[in-house]
This record gives C-alpha cells, sequence and structure tokens, in this order.
C-alpha cells in the first residue's frame, strides 16, 4: 500500500457491547477489544454496555462520535428477535464500508464454518469517523480487531477526513 493514502491522525477508540446480560464484571468481548487497542496504542476514550434497544444503542454511538474517531460496537448483529445493532446503525452512516463484513465472514468462514454466514457484521463512516458493528463472542471481537480493523483504521480515517 502507499503509504501517500496514510495521513498522520491521531486515534481514539470508543468501545460499546450491546446485551441484555452482560456486565463490566463479564463481558469478556469488551475486555478484549480493549486490550487489543491498548497493546496496539489506540487509547479508549469510552466503553460503555447498553441493552438491545435501538434508542440506547444510537444515544451511545451519538456520545461516542463526539469522544472517538473509532467506533466498535460488539453484540446484537444476529438473527435472533432482539438483536437490532444494525438496525440502529445503518442508517447512521453517509458510507458503507461492504468490504469490511464481507472479509469478516470470510475470515470466520476460516475458522467456524459456513455458520458465519449468520453475521451481519457491518462498517462504515459517519462524520468523518469509523464505527464497526461485530459480533460478541470473543474470538468473533478478536478477530475484527486484530485483523481488521487496527490494520486498517489509520487508513480509513485518512480516506474519511479527505
Amino acid at each position: 500500500m502507499d503509504q501517500k493514502h496514510i495521513s498522520p491522525i491521531h486515534i481514539a477508540a470508543a468501545i460499546i457491547t450491546v446485551s441484555s446480560t452482560r456486565t463490566r464484571e463479564n463481558d469478556t468481548s469488551g475486555k478484549t477489544i480493549n486490550e487489543l487497542f491498548k497493546k496496539a496504542g489506540i487509547p479508549v476514550a469510552h466503553y460503555v454496555i447498553v441493552p438491545d434497544q435501538i434508542e440506547m444503542i444510537r444515544s451511545e454511538v451519538y456520545q461516542s462520535l463526539a469522544k472517538s474517531n473509532c467506533i466498535v460496537i460488539n453484540g446484537g448483529t444476529g438473527l435472533t428477535h432482539d438483536d437490532c445493532t444494525i438496525e440502529a446503525v445503518l442508517p447512521l452512516l453517509e458510507k458503507k464500508i461492504d468490504g469490511f463484513g464481507e472479509l469478516f465472514r470470510l475470515k470466520s468462514y476460516q475458522e467456524i464454518g459456513t455458520s458465519s454466514m449468520l453475521s451481519r457484521a457491518l462498517a462504515g463512516v459517519c462524520h468523518k469517523k469509523a464505527i464497526f458493528c461485530i459480533p460478541g463472542s470473543t474470538p468473533a471481537v478478536t478477530l475484527a480487531t486484530n485483523e481488521l480493523i487496527i490494520p486498517e483504521i489509520a487508513h480509513i480515517l485518512s480516506h474519511a477526513n479527505k
């Protein structure tokens, strides 16, 4: 990749865990994302757990946009009746990053097989900031954060801010 595509940019992350059952004590996925960002030198400016409710998810996304430029929402991306992260976030995106979901499902397929098609992983840009919606399992957040988000976040934000 041509390094001229990447601008020097300060990255600050926000982590939103969507779950009606997790707490700060048992949110292993949120903790994993936090640890991976810290290891990569990316500070986490905001971390919260919200229930599977569209209005609450959107409220936290707006609060995160004020504090960070890389928002990772984990959980609520499946097919059950209460999964609503995608429905909450999709209308907020000005541009989708279709390749994110495609690559996430491809890499997941290599790990878990055809059940990866149930993932509605999504990413896009809102107000020149990146938003990622990923499944809430610890292996899924590890895969998405380590292999897709951290390696490309500076590139994504450079393009989003041109």
